[in-house]
């Protein structure tokens, strides 16, 4: 039957069709549906082309050990009739036979000798063919590898690379993934990474490659120290991997690289996107790999005291970490022991148990991207720790007692802890302390537990009492100053709000300072303290900021008493906040530098990072990005050992903003990295985390490293989203969509663009929304998407025109000229039409802006015009169906081409001097050289080699090349021309001939 048969041609395009689809049990469906509908056509070669495709869907996916089916009838077919195979299906099944003894060596109820069997078959049978030992002695390896036989497997690696590579050879990726893997399990991890190298930097790859080289490279990586490499591969192939039904390894890989770089909670996403993998059993070799990583996971987990928390698991169960550890530590041992079981002996379960052994290789290896926090156990609040230098005997309480006094001195953060440590060694101790000391671990201890007003104003009310009894009624004030500020400060949600009661108690702490002040009884710093709290409580306003100027007063006229600089300094910060609500964002800004260098002066830097942070924030909301940096920086070194982690997550994140701001990307990099990572600690995953990761992927996006930032960017668009930040998420989407573009997946990149469009259609300003919609365009129609992409175009030229942007007009409509040039006939006429108006719309522009004297965008569009001149004359010289001289040339083609070289001619004029006008020149000699006129094609190119003469660079090397070549070509055509007419004399058939 012929392969025109209607019937016949439908199963081949249904052929193509399968093969691109996803792999997994609905390609499978489709692959066997098809090898029946080639059986009932008759014809042989569609039916051969049907079970080849059956093997290899079966191949990738998780119903492997259906591949012995087709493949059996394949073979069957060979041995009875071998006519029937054309040099490539026979090619076909010698390729597949390599694939028989590694399929059997993953089911573990395959007899080891039927193993052996079928792997001597085929060394028989590719010696038979005539092919080289290559193939063969992988198998050989790979069957030694797997029983544990060193000796058998060295020799065997020996010989694979010593034999010749043929067309039955794995693609250099594959071969390099597994010499890779065998140099990392003999403990070469720099070895097994050179290995890899050319299929890493993409010299070698394939359908499967490099995600699996990806994935086996994590662990060499880290336990190399490599760290940055390890997490680039890990968003980067398992991004590539996760969606492959055939990537259970790899999937597996990742989860153990997760388990052991403290990212168990990255781990357990992961886990959930691939339930099916815990019940697929067809490939039991991956199934094992999968329950070993699960089970170290789990591992993890109960050992950081998750015992009980949910994870994921076979669908259709819920499964706690205790649980699913037994689980897949049964599932793994029981697979192990029947492999074990086959090849009679522990190989496999020893190297179970190996892995299942595996401790953390280091303690955090932050990936950047969002995932779900694992709670911990509720510990208590703790100050910071008071330096290991001032660090006294447990039982010395007189030392600790004095040094927890010099802390609180020089106003260390450490003193909290100092004071906490001489209450338990007084408590162990026995020891009985004066009403002062216990006066100062209560008030120390209410400052360490303000957050909690339960905790705190028991404390302060009981230091009160004790200051009273000591004689220091100032202090006493103060610490019911503190009070009333914690109970104001309470809870919001308690819908019994005390706020106007410790308000009144605050103003009357006030009143009783200025009181004892005023009689001496209590110092500036006393009563400055409440001033300021009172003050922070009150609306923000003109008195807000007149009480707290006379604030900033009195702590300059006492700024020599005791701690009063510090006092001055936070009267200087809040003065700031309150300028910089009302917009006076300079006066703001001077008033935190001010406040810092006073800190600085007073020996305090660690306080100073207060200030420093808030004028890096604000210096980045004004985009004074050289003052946030500076500030960012400073404050890091200053306070970095005593911020809490959301501190640090804000520092980290403004810093990186600032880089990024000036390009700096490889350090914005390292530090969104940190400010995403603290977000995460200090469960601000939502907002700061989602800003934290949308700077990093923005910075991994001008490193190159696309497929990084892609996960990033995914990972933070739905926190964005959440907490309504439309300028961020347009943001994240429109780098997103660039780097979907990067990585070749047209369709998707369009879809975010689109996105990002749809929201930026609302805004005031509308450049975004045009050059979105213009990104969305020029990727549909990278994804074929004809009728979507004119639409898009279309709008993007609506939305250009109303910005006056004329270049970008003409962009549009010469974009939709080539894509009306594939609907036939009437696609070429609408096609030159488009062009026309692209070359009108330019032409009334240049002239526009020349009358208007604008140089630079003259320039520009003098540029476009010349641009749609020259592909004017390629969507005409495009749009013939034969060369001028073709036998079937009715003489358009001439016709066309002439007009060819008129539009080239014109772009180059236009063009003026330089690089476009050469390229200009060369496409009109091309063509001139096809109408038979190589004399001017010569002509032209060697004009092209003396504007270049001289010149280096890329660009000159190209023209000369190309004008060299044409050169050759058009003095060949010459000659044939030449010998053509020379010939038609001697028959008597030239023109004068002819025409007698």
């Amino acid at each position: 039957m012929s392969t025109q048969d209607p019937a016949v041609a439908a199963v081949h395009r249904a052929l193509a069709h399968n093969r691109d689809e996803p792999e997994g049990r609905a390609r499978n469906a489709g692959a066997e549906r098809l090898v029946a509908e080639a059986e009932a056509t008759g014809d042989t070669p569609l039916l051969l082309d049907a079970l080849f495709n059956l093997a290899s869907a079966y191949t990738y996916s998780s119903e492997r050990t259906k591949f012995f089916v087709p493949f059996a009838r394949l073979l069957r077919m060979w041995d009875a009739q071998p006519a029937d195979f054309d040099s490539s299906t026979t090619s076909q099944l010698h390729w597949i036979f390599k694939w028989v003894a590694g399929v059997m060596l993953d089911q573990p109820d395959v007899p080891l000798a039927s193993i052996e069997k079928w792997q001597s078959e085929m060394e028989h049978r590719y010696r038979l063919a005539g092919h080289s030992e290559r193939a063969v002695r992988q198998g050989d390896f790979r069957i030694a590898r797997h029983l544990g036989d060193t000796g058998r497997a060295e020799a065997a690696f020996a010989a694979w690379l010593a034999a010749d590579r043929d067309i039955m050879a794995d693609c250099h990726a594959c071969e390099l993934h597994g010499q890779g893997t065998w140099q990392a399990d003999l403990g070469q991890d720099a070895q097994a990474l050179a290995t890899w190298e050319p299929v890493l930097q993409g010299t070698y790859t394939c359908a499967h490659e490099p995600h699996h080289v990806l994935a086996s490279s994590l662990l060499p990586l880290v336990r190399l120290g490599r760290l940055d490499e390890a997490r680039a591969h890990h968003l980067r192939g398992y991004r590539m991997a996760r969606s492959m039904e055939s990537m259970r390894g790899a999937v597996s890989s990742h989860v153990e690289f997760c388990a052991l770089t403290g990212n168990e909670a990255r781990g357990l996403e992961i886990l959930a996107e691939h339930p099916a993998y815990f019940t697929d059993e067809g490939d039991p070799d991956t199934h094992l790999d999968f329950h070993v990583a699960t089970a170290l996971l789990m591992r993890r987990l109960v050992d950081l005291g998750h015992a009980g928390r949910a994870v994921p698991g076979p669908a259709g169960s819920s499964w706690t970490a205790g649980e699913m550890l037994a689980h897949a530590e049964r599932e793994a041992g029981a697979l192990a022991a029947r492999f074990d079981a086959r090849n009679g002996n522990d190989a496999v379960g020893r190297r179970v148990r190996e892995r299942l052994g595996r401790r953390p290789l280091v303690g955090r290896l932050p990936l950047g991207v969002r995932a779900q926090r694992l709670t911990t156990p509720e510990r208590p609040r703790t100050a910071a720790a008071a330096p290991e230098s001032a660090a006294a005997a447990p039982a010395d309480v007189p030392a600790l007692l004095a040094e927890a006094r010099r802390l609180t001195g020089i106003q260390h953060p450490g003193a909290g802890a100092a004071w906490a440590a001489l209450a338990g060694a007084a408590e162990r101790t026995g020891t009985e302390l004066d009403a002062r000391a216990r006066a100062e671990i209560a008030d120390h201890a209410g400052i360490d537990a303000f957050q909690d007003p339960g905790t705190a104003v028991p404390y302060f009310e009981t230091a009160a009492e004790l200051f009273e009894a000591a004689g220091d009624p100032g202090e006493a004030a103060a610490c019911r100053a503190r009070a009333a500020c914690a109970t104001a400060l309470g809870d919001p949600t308690d819908p019994a709000d005390p706020a106007d009661e410790a308000l009144a108690a605050l103003d009357a702490a006030c009143d009783a300072l200025r009181a004892l002040h005023a009689a001496g009884r209590a110092t500036p710093r006393q009563l400055s303290g409440a001033l300021l709290a009172r003050v922070r409580l009150r609306d923000p306003g003109p008195e807000a900021e007149e009480e707290v100027a006379r604030l900033v007063a009195f702590a300059e006229e006492h700024r020599d008493a005791e701690r009063m600089a510090s006092r001055l300094a936070d009267a200087l910060v809040l003065q700031a906040r309150l300028t910089a609500s009302r917009g006076d964002v300079t006066t703001a800004a001077a008033l935190f530098a001010r406040a810092a260098a006073v800190r600085h002066d007073a020996g305090l830097p660690w306080y100073a990072a207060e200030a420093e942070a808030l004028l890096a924030d604000l210096s980045l909301q004004c985009d004074d990005n050289a003052t946030a940096e500076t500030s960012a920086r400073a404050a890091l070194d200053h306070g970095d050992a005593y911020f809490e982690p959301v501190q640090r997550a804000h520092l980290h994140t403004v810093l990186a903003s600032a880089l990024a701001a000036g390009d700096r990307n490889d350090e914005a990099a390292g530090h969104a990295l940190e400010g995403a990572h603290w977000a995460d600690e200090a469960g601000e995953a939502e907002g700061l985390g989602a800003w934290a990761r949308l700077v990093l992927g923005g910075a991994q996006l001008r490193q190159g490293r696309t497929a990084e930032a892609a996960t990033v960017l995914e990972t933070a668009l739905p926190d964005l989203e959440a907490a309504h930040h439309q300028g961020r998420v347009v943001q994240a989407r429109w780098w997103l969509g660039e780097c979907l573009q990067d990585l070749d997946e047209p369709r998707a990149a369009a879809e975010q663009f689109l996105l990002a469009a749809e929201i930026a259609k609302g805004w005031d300003e509308q450049r975004d929304h045009a050059v979105l919609a213009h990104l969305a365009a020029d990727c549909l129609e990278r994804a074929g998407l004809a009728g979507e992409a004119v639409r898009a175009y279309a709008r993007a030229e609506e939305l250009w025109r109303g910005l006056e942007r004329p270049a970008q007009v003409v962009r549009t409509l010469r974009a939709r000229a080539w894509i009306t040039l594939g609907d036939g006939q009437g696609g070429v006429a609408e096609g030159r039409r488009l062009m026309q108006r692209a070359a009108a719309e330019g032409e009334a522009a240049l002239e526009a802006a020349t009358a208007a004297g604008d140089l630079a965008e003259a320039h520009h569009l003098r540029t476009e015009l010349a641009g749609t001149y020259r592909q004017s004359g390629e969507l005409v010289v495009r749009a013939c169906a034969h060369e001028p001289g073709d036998a079937e040339d009715d003489g358009s083609a001439r016709a066309a081409y002439e007009e060819g070289v008129a539009f080239a001619e014109r772009a180059a004029e236009t063009f003026g001097p330089g690089d476009d006008r050469s390229a200009a020149q060369l496409m009109a000699a091309w063509l001139e050289a096809d109408l038979g006129l190589p004399g001017r094609a010569v002509a032209r190119a060697r004009e092209v080699l003396a504007g270049y003469a001289g010149r280096e660079g890329a660009i000159a090397e190209r023209r000369v090349a190309e004008a060299n070549a044409l050169i050759e070509y058009a003095e060949d055509a010459g000659r044939a021309g030449d010998a053509g007419d020379a010939e038609a004399a001697v028959h008597g058939e030239s023109g004068d001939a002819q025409g007698d």
